[in-house]
């Protein structure tokens, strides 16, 4: 099972990128087409695991998924602020896309991995995934509260900074291509710091959804097939919600609900190995309530914006680009002088110049 799940994620990021060897825009309705086929798979493995390893299994292969899928959109918001900051050309948006994909399922493996031998070798692991949870949860909601739920500073980025300082960098994108020879010497395009950009990324959300899937199972197969068919269907997904994601406003709040409520499932599932008499949370209530919140937030949020301007392109407090500029020069961690900015201005890649 795990050698064949394997060849198939690879077989399917191959023809991934073959679709996106040349660059071009992608149609809403090549979008909706692999984004129906990236859902049909999943659903379809699903019916298969019911049939073959019973209900139980099934359902939480199911609730694992719905678990990825929804943070996964959650994921969305952060790819969009970092395509709009580094003001990528829609032809190479995909791309941009499909490598940080590919990114995010190597991480996942490891975290899976290491999530995997944590659980058979401490027994308060549960406990600790909870409390990760429960953190995660506390934070999105006061973010949300608070109007700055994804909030993105490219500029401080550490990951960014790291790069901007030991290699040059293009001022523009260069087709594709992650690299190029200029005067004798090895420059990057804007398009390998957008990459970059979002594998670090990726490593924030890896931290959270490996231990909210293991709160619904503790089988690694099914946490790294939930993981693997919830990120496949991410880059087509992005073309289809990207308007709709705007509208999404309480979708943190959702998000926050059910992480807490994962949360606690793990930490009652811990207490129940200690003490008997405490009940746990069985997996299709887990399931029913994941359910019903993802439909709350959903119709709240566009009962929210029913007025809201349909053409926005901006993320209307749900989601911001930031770019801040420190005051009197500060050089400290987080600032840059009036001198730094102007050398960085000459490797500024596009985002500077929307």
């Amino acid at each position: 099972m795990w050698a064949v799940t394997i060849l198939a994620v690879i077989a399917l990021l191959v023809v991934d990128f073959l679709i996106t060897r040349r660059p071009h825009e992608v149609s809403m309705r090549e979008a909706l087409g692999w984004s129906a086929f990236y859902i049909a798979l999943p659903l379809a493995f699903g019916g298969w695991i019911w049939a073959a390893f019973g209900s139980s299994t099934g359902v939480q292969y199911l609730t694992g998924y719905l678990v990825e899928k929804s943070l996964s959109v959650d994921n969305l918001f952060v790819f969009m602020l970092l395509l709009s900051a580094f003001a990528v050309p829609p032809a190479f948006q995909q791309r941009v896309l499909l490598l940080g994909i590919v990114g995010a399922l190597v991480l996942r493996g490891v975290f899976i991995a290491l999530g995997a031998a944590v659980l058979a070798n401490l027994s308060w692991a549960f406990l600790l995934f909870g409390g990760i949870l429960l953190a995660t949860a506390v934070k999105i909601l006061l973010d949300q509260v608070r109007g700055n739920g994804h909030d993105v500073d490219v500029s401080q980025m550490r990951s960014v900074r790291l790069i901007r300082r030991f290699m040059p960098i293009t001022d523009d994108y260069r087709g594709p291509r992650l690299s190029v020879r200029e005067n004798g010497r090895r420059m990057l395009t804007p398009l390998a710091v957008v990459v970059v950009a979002v594998f670090a990324t990726d490593i924030v959300f890896a931290v959270d959804s490996v231990p909210a899937v293991y709160g619904i199972t503790s089988d690694p197969y099914l946490v790294f097939a939930t993981n693997a068919f919830a990120l496949l269907g991410l880059r087509a997904l992005y073309f289809v919600l990207q308007g709709a994601l705007s509208k999404l406003v309480h979708l943190g709040y959702g998000l926050a609900t059910i992480l807490a409520f994962i949360g606690v499932k793990l930490v009652l599932h811990w207490a129940h190995g200690v003490w008997p008499g405490v009940p746990e949370i069985p997996t299709l209530a887990s399931l029913g309530v994941i359910v019903g919140v993802l439909a709350v937030v959903t119709m709240t949020s566009l009962w929210a914006t029913r007025n809201a301007d349909e053409d926005s392109g901006d993320a209307d407090g749900s989601a911001h680009a930031v770019e801040h500029r420190p005051q009197d020069g500060a050089e400290a961690e987080g600032g840059r002088s009036d001198e730094a900015r102007a050398d960085e201005t000459q490797d500024a890649p596009a985002r500077d110049r929307r």
